[in-house]
């Protein structure tokens, strides 16, 4: 296999250990690494499948005529608890099942286990990650305002000094000239 085709990661593995590019060779991440710092409980496991009942509904909202005809929105109740739940996040009556039976079993988890359930957690998370970039925003605006206020300040008392100046300036001429 000549050199040029040869992967990045095999060619940078082929140099050695010892050189750094300044780069890493991990794959890119969109989670962000507050998110994976933190010790989120795990994901709640969907019930068993003799306790849900699931049946299939015709779609509806966007998606035009092939979503209003074909039965891929997926409704699931829970039977022990009578918690019902439907999905018609796609197309696709499969993808639609999974993610009808995580919604489910999401919901039983905050039923369960309330402020502890991952999605209380989540939700806390997230509400104060918010809080704190508001709280950061309105910093930065009040520190921008009162610069602005400053500078203003700053130019009025220059100008004040000037127009002093002037008037000393036009009191030194009028001796001068009257004598």
């Amino acid at each position: 296999m000549p050199l040029l085709l040869r992967p990045l990661r095999s060619l940078l593995s082929s140099i050695g250990p010892r050189v750094s590019f300044g780069f890493t060779l991990r794959p890119y991440s969109g989670t962000p690494s507050l998110l994976k710092n933190t010790n989120l409980p795990p994901r709640p496991k969907p019930p068993p499948e003799e306790e849900i009942e699931e049946s299939f509904l015709k779609g509806s909202g966007p998606g035009g005529q092939k979503i209003n005809k074909t039965n891929s929105a997926v409704q699931l109740k829970h039977l022990p608890t009578g918690i019902v739940v439907k999905s018609q996040a796609t197309r696709s009556r499969s993808q639609n099942r999974t993610i009808a039976r995580q919604l489910l079993a999401d919901k039983l988890d905050q039923l369960a286990r309330g402020d502890q359930s991952r999605s209380a957690v989540v939700g806390e998370f997230k509400r104060k990650k918010k809080a704190s970039s508001a709280k950061k925003s309105r910093r930065k605006y009040r520190k921008l305002e009162e610069e602005k206020q400053a500078k203003a300040t700053q130019q009025d008392t220059v100008e004040d000094e000037s127009e002093f100046e002037e008037e000393y300036l036009l009191d030194q001429e009028r001796p001068n000239s009257q004598k």
